[in-house]
């Protein structure tokens, strides 16, 4: 299938219409209104800092349900040593920098560009993206970001100076999730480490019926 060529105009097209690899458009830009008309549709960008920004819907899609989560002997000794502490949305910005430079610093390619952090940065200020943080001694050691719409979470990234920090954030925004009755937490990718965690595929018009469902929702903006 062909990929669609984005205008101005705030409109993408079925997702349904992605080819095998799941890429469904190009182009456009990353404002507030596009990036959330985006998500619920079950669209992501995901992009190199040399190419335009692509749009993309795969087929399985990887989603974590919340009371599906592994945790590990190694995270639940973590967690009873009360060694960290974790915050929700106190620096989001670090968290999507590190995020970015932990890759780069590792050699690999990171579709988390300058004008991304700025524009998820955005989303932030608007209410739509949250961060976890999780601290050690006071300092940055782990963490992620995403993007909350409905009672869906669109998870983007994480990072980690501490082993286990970031599963630690993940553990702590899960049991937020299950408080509040979330459906999913959507991860995108399919990772071996993600399936350790607990992360399933399931096709892709399960997880748009799932998403239209739970977008029915009011949305929790604001911070966490």
């Amino acid at each position: 299938m062909s990929v669609y060529l984005l205008s101005d105009e705030l409109i993408f097209p079925d997702p349904e219409l992605s080819n095998e690899d799941g890429l469904l458009a190009v182009g456009g830009d990353l404002s507030v209104e596009r990036l959330l008309l985006a998500y619920s549709n079950g669209i992501f960008p995901w992009y190199s800092k040399e190419s335009p920004i692509l749009w993309w819907s795969p087929d399985p899609r990887m989603v974590l349900y919340p009371e599906k989560l592994k945790i590990s002997k190694s995270l639940k000794s973590v967690i009873n040593k009360n060694k960290f502490q974790v915050k929700f949305d106190f620096d989001f910005e670090k968290v999507i920098s590190c995020c970015a430079d932990v890759r780069r610093k590792n050699g690999e390619s990171t579709w988390i560009t300058d004008d991304m952090i700025n524009d998820y940065i955005n989303l932030h200020l608007e209410g739509f993206a949250h961060s976890v943080e999780t601290y050690h001694n006071g300092k940055l050691v782990g963490g992620l970001y995403g993007v909350s719409i409905g009672k869906t979470f669109f998870g983007e990234s994480m990072f980690h100076f501490i082993n286990d920090a970031s599963k630690l954030a993940l553990y702590f925004l899960v049991e937020r999730l299950k408080l509040w009755k979330f459906d999913f937490i959507d991860v995108q990718q399919d990772t071996k480490h993600l399936k350790s965690l607990g992360a399933e595929l399931i096709p892709r018009k399960v997880f748009l019926s799932i998403l239209h469902k739970s977008l029915k929702y009011e949305t929790n903006r604001g911070k966490w």
